[in-house]
């Protein structure tokens, strides 16, 4: 990873960069994985689902996998880390919507909720920081929500992972920043990814009611979010370091909702 001081050119601000994007065959892993394509990076994916041929495509390795499943994550790191010789940038944006009402929720769905919003991540980081510290360089971008800085009722249990997911990022980045590693989040609120489609589609007027809660009267896209995680992910961040980014409009800050 260099740290020249010049800008990089448009379209090269991941020029060599070799990448995993977890999460990768839709709605912000699928706009990262484009995005970051495009900026020069090799990408690799990992997603339970399959990828649509234009995200296939752009993704020089791609694996359909559980990111609890330790294992199979371990040894798809490898591969990817052997393919590409070496790891630059992870961002582990997999995750899953897990709401219940709290007594009303099952063991099984309280360990689910960690393991993909919280332990995946891990899975992640843990395989991929040995190429990184053996480069002595190397970004963790985690896609957290704004759900790890306000409580919505009816959202249990999904905060409580995402609250750790944050924590996380801050312990590993300053566990291990003083051997080149950078940890930072991303905390989006409401954008507009298939999920969000459906629901209003399946809820007339929501889409409405959403748009005029936020101070800028719009929800947000994938693709925003994917250029902050290439801002994160690229030398031009390289003094940002267990930093979260809330990417939600400025909704989280309103006080007469």
């Amino acid at each position: 990873m260099t740290h020249d001081s010049t800008a990089s050119p448009a379209g090269s601000r991941l020029a060599g960069k070799r990448a995993i994007v977890t999460g990768a065959a839709g709605g912000i892993g699928a706009a990262i994985v484009k995005l970051f394509a495009a900026h020069g990076a090799r990408v690799a994916g990992y997603d339970l689902a399959e990828p649509p041929a234009p995200i296939a495509a752009l993704c020089l390795h791609f694996a359909e996998g559980d990111v609890a499943d330790e294992a199979a994550v371990g040894a798809f790191v490898a591969r990817v880390g052997e393919q590409f010789g070496g790891i630059d940038v992870l961002v582990n944006n997999a995750g899953a919507d897990v709401f219940f009402e709290p007594l009303e929720l099952s063991s099984v769905d309280w360990q689910r909720n960690l393991a993909t919003n919280l332990g995946g991540a891990w899975n992640f980081s843990r395989s991929v920081l040995p190429f990184m510290l053996a480069a002595g360089a190397g970004s963790v971008v985690n896609i957290a929500s704004v759900h790890a800085h306000r409580i919505i009722s009816g959202a249990f249990p999904y905060p409580v992972a995402k609250h750790g997911l944050i924590g996380l990022t801050r312990a590993l980045a300053i566990q291990y920043a003083a051997r080149g590693i950078r940890c930072n989040s991303i905390s989006p609120g409401l954008i507009l990814v298939e999920r969000i489609e459906k629901w209003f589609e399946a809820q007339p007027g929501e889409r409405q009611r959403q748009t005029d809660l936020l101070p800028c009267k719009r929800i947000g896209t994938p693709e925003e979010v994917a250029y902050t995680a290439l801002f994160l992910a690229s030398d031009e961040a390289r003094f940002i370091n267990a930093a979260d980014i809330l990417m939600d409009g400025g909704r989280a800050h309103l006080y007469d909702e």
